[in-house]
């Protein structure tokens, strides 16, 4: 085959429609079968919408809200507003990811789900990659995207720095119900070791999602006392969590979250989305990044299918390109990062930017990119 895919969220599929309405043979490997909830903010820049209209992908057919404006509170109720610029829609992952998989099927993408890939080698001599499948099945393709997620059992196999590392942090997801909150809002409020985000999604529902760090979750024992006993704190948290309908029993969890700088290409396998990168999440955009990713792998893995580059000169304008839409994003997130999640300091700086909006729309503008 030409080009072997690994891990089926937005990087993957999009990067598959993308390379298959070019004309290649493409295959994708997704370890869950659709559609599955994950822990993802489910908010997206309208920055993606050219791209998704010319993958015939519009997001239209699933009802998106319509996002317009931002919210952010402190710890102690301070709370800043602010319009976005550009904007957003909001539609859950269950949703998004399963429609890309049917139209990827549809458009003759082989979607291999269930299924998990265990080792991926590179054939210098044929120039080729090897990989294989839990169940004993060896797949060559061409040149292999990695588009996993956060992290995976494959960062392991390609010794990647950060997979080495423990990461305090995790990651809660549920959706809610809550009458008579804005359609058109995204609400990040802050707390004691942590954020989290409302916004609304399809149908009349909310994505209610938080980081925070295992020591927080440790010294209350559970979720629900962690809501309770932390982020209830934050009286606009408290305010939603009280009136809020949960729409499901369990939450979405993810453990050891990293923020830490990652390589976007390894042992020849382009990564793209969360693999190559993680915004976080009180920037709000890893899914249009992820989106982004997969038109500037898709373009470069075309040009090296033709023949008009080398492997060589493919891997080192991926990573230019990789890092001159997003090197400056990360660095900007892991910076608002660290100004929020510290009540003390998380006052103050609502409190200041409150009365400079000029700022506001500054920090907004450097964790969002352009139409593409």
């Amino acid at each position: 085959m030409d080009v072997l895919i690994i891990g089926g969220g937005l990087a993957g599929l999009a990067a598959s429609l993308d390379l298959r309405q070019r004309g290649y043979s493409v295959m994708l490997v997704e370890r869950k079968r659709y559609p599955f909830h994950k822990v993802c903010g489910e908010y997206v820049s309208q920055e993606v919408v050219p791209y998704l209209h010319r993958l015939g992908a519009s997001p239209e057919p699933l009802g998106p809200a319509t996002i317009t404006r931002l919210q952010v509170s402190a710890p102690g109720g301070a709370l800043l507003s602010a319009p976005l610029a550009l904007g957003g829609f909001g539609v859950s992952r269950y949703r998004l990811d399963h429609y890309l998989a049917e139209l990827a099927q549809a458009r003759g993408v082989a979607v291999e789900q269930g299924a998990t890939v265990t080792t991926v080698t590179y054939d210098l001599a044929a120039d080729q990659h090897h990989a294989t499948l839990a169940d004993g099945r060896v797949l060559t393709a061409r040149l292999v995207l990695g588009t996993y997620g956060k992290r995976a059992n494959l960062d392991r196999q390609l010794q990647r720095p950060f997979f080495q590392q423990r990461s305090p942090y995790l990651g809660v997801k549920y959706h809610l119900r809550l009458p008579g909150y804005p359609r058109n809002l995204i609400s990040l409020h802050n707390f004691a070791d942590g954020y989290a985000g409302f916004s609304a999604i399809e149908e009349d529902k909310l994505c209610f999602c938080y980081l925070t760090t295992r020591r927080n979750l440790k010294a209350h024992g559970t979720i629900p006392q962690l809501e309770a006993e932390v982020l209830m704190r934050n009286p606009h948290l408290r305010a939603i969590l009280t009136s809020a309908e949960q729409l499901y029993p369990q939450p979405e969890v993810i453990n050891e979250i990293s923020f830490a700088p990652k390589s976007c290409v390894e042992d020849h396998v382009l990564l793209c989305g969360d693999a190559a990168g993680l915004i976080t999440p009180l920037c709000g955009n890893g899914m249009a990044m992820a989106l982004h990713g997969a038109y500037l792998a898709a373009g470069h893995a075309h040009r090296f299918l033709q023949g008009h580059i080398h492997r060589a000169a493919l891997e080192a304008a991926y990573t230019h390109s990789w890092q001159q839409q997003f090197g400056a994003r990360l660095r900007v997130g892991r910076l608002v990062q660290r100004l929020f999640g510290q009540p003390r300091l998380s006052n103050w700086v609502i409190g200041g930017l409150r009365h400079w909006p000029g700022a506001v729309q500054a920090l907004v503008a450097r964790t969002h990119g352009q139409p593409f």
